[in-house]
């Protein structure tokens, strides 16, 4: 690469540092809240956003009554007390709870959007960008 090539790539690194600069600055996770609700109330409950205290992971629980799927949940959990089930009481009702962690900003929203993928995007984004300036 040429000097010129590397000034003209020079915006697309800097954006890209700019936009993972505060994932590599923030000591806590921030995930989606939600509390325990039925599956037809979660999908139009809105989502609230929450930081995690330190040594807690983004979850999503879902809790199942014989073979349906009833109820929802999100928020922060600790990592040791992932992937585990437990029984919880709701209006009479004995529910197993499933709780799946993921450890990326917003990771336990509906979308399920590897960071990989957001990562090549932007940087395909950057470079189209550079590229349209150049000419």
């Amino acid at each position: 690469l040429g000097k010129q090539n590397v000034l003209q790539l020079l915006p697309a690194a800097i954006l890209c540092f700019l936009l993972l600069l505060p994932s590599l600055l923030c000591g806590n996770l921030l995930c989606f809240y939600s509390p325990i609700l039925k599956t037809e109330e979660a999908m139009t409950f809105e989502l609230i956003v929450t930081e995690c205290p330190p040594r807690e992971v983004c979850f999503k629980a879902l809790g199942r009554y014989g073979n349906v799927t009833a109820l929802s949940a999100r928020g922060c959990f600790p990592v040791k007390s992932c992937g585990k089930q437990s029984d919880i009481r709701l209006r009479g009702t004995i529910y197993g709870m499933t709780f799946s962690c993921c450890d990326w900003p917003y990771c336990n929203s509906e979308v399920k959007v590897e960071p990989f993928y957001v990562l090549i995007s932007l940087l395909a984004a950057a470079v189209i960008t550079c590229l349209h300036c150049v000419n």
